[in-house]
């Protein structure tokens, strides 16, 4: 580890250039999100392995991957960037972020729960005022721990719904849509007069992977609340396959009116009401606090909450945020 006349010359640059390089596992990929060039970084890397008396990065396989040194690294680098910024706060806020000039990589995990419109719309919005970004998006899957991944700085923002949001994430409240049912125009329940709970309950039902094992989707949970449970046949991964699914068969989607108000005109489905009473869905965005200060992710987070409010028309758009944030 370096010696103290090595450790006084460590400038702050250099513990973000160890989390970025750690948490892209790529030094061509750290050097995008650095915005600076891959021989600059190659040459950080190897005076951070002469300070650290460690590889940080090896090759496996066709990747490389991070020593468990490298790994243990991680969250104290972590840490001292967001004092960093903390201490510096009133100055960092001086200087705006400068979209049309940017290169920054913004990384953003996502529900396909979303208004099919959101994700193109989005991107549409951040190139047009910023066409020098990157996007990369990042679907929420049970093999994906976002949280950690938040903490760890490797994504900037998760956009998804929750009946609890995960208490220790800061959070932007972007619309609430009605629960409703997508059911194939030939379905029972577009012409029957006595669509209840009880006909719900005993139809097949489509709905989307679980996050994570043993996971239970919102309106699982809110069914389980009210000691409902309903017979899932089909659970999908891809939920905008879902919609065709229907089309074709006699399962019952349940999910946000907004959704399913793209396919209506496009595929052979019909939206009726849901016999069961559930609350409103709501759609957050949820960032670490690593990520609160940093002017380019309000930035973001604006254009985020801006194309949900566009696009609400159908959804009941609000704004929210914690009484911390």
């Amino acid at each position: 580890m370096a010696r103290r006349e090595e450790f006084d010359k460590i400038e702050l640059h250099l513990v973000r250039v160890l989390h970025t390089v750690i948490t892209e596992r790529s030094v061509s990929r750290a050097a995008l999100r650095l915005q600076s060039t891959q021989p600059v970084v190659s040459a950080q890397l190897k005076r951070l392995r002469e300070l650290t008396g460690d590889a940080l990065l090896v090759r496996a396989g066709p990747a490389m991957a991070p020593t468990e040194t490298a790994l243990a690294l991680v969250q104290p680098a972590a840490d001292l960037l967001q004092q960093a910024e903390r201490l510096f706060s009133r100055h960092a806020r001086g200087h705006a972020f400068e979209p049309a000039s940017s290169r920054t990589v913004f990384r953003i995990a996502a529900s396909d729960y979303l208004d099919p419109l959101f994700l193109p719309e989005l991107v549409m919005r951040l190139k047009d005022q910023a066409p020098g970004v990157t996007v990369e998006f990042q679907p929420l899957s049970r093999e994906f721990d976002y949280r950690r991944s938040l903490a760890a700085g490797e994504i900037d923002l998760v956009v998804g719904n929750w009946l609890e949001p995960p208490g220790e994430l800061h959070l932007g409240r972007l619309m609430a849509d009605e629960v409703v049912c997508l059911v194939a125009e030939d379905h029972p329940a577009v012409r029957s007069r006595d669509w209840n709970v009880a006909r719900y309950l005993a139809c097949d039902h489509v709905a989307p992977s679980e996050l994570h094992p043993g996971a239970v989707g919102v309106i699982d949970q809110h069914l389980a609340a009210q000691r409902l449970t309903r017979p899932i046949s089909v659970r999908s991964a891809h939920f905008g396959l879902i919609p065709l699914m229907v089309a074709q068969s006699l399962l019952v989607l349940t999910t946000g009116r907004q959704f399913c108000s793209r396919y209506v005109d496009t595929l052979p489905v019909r939206i009726v009401r849901c016999p069961v009473d559930f609350p409103p869905l709501t759609y957050y965005q949820l960032w670490h606090e690593v990520a609160h200060n940093s002017a380019s992710q309000r930035w973001l987070r604006e254009q985020v909450r801006d194309v949900a409010r566009e696009l609400g028309g159908h959804g009941l758009p609000q704004r929210g945020r914690r009484a911390r944030g």
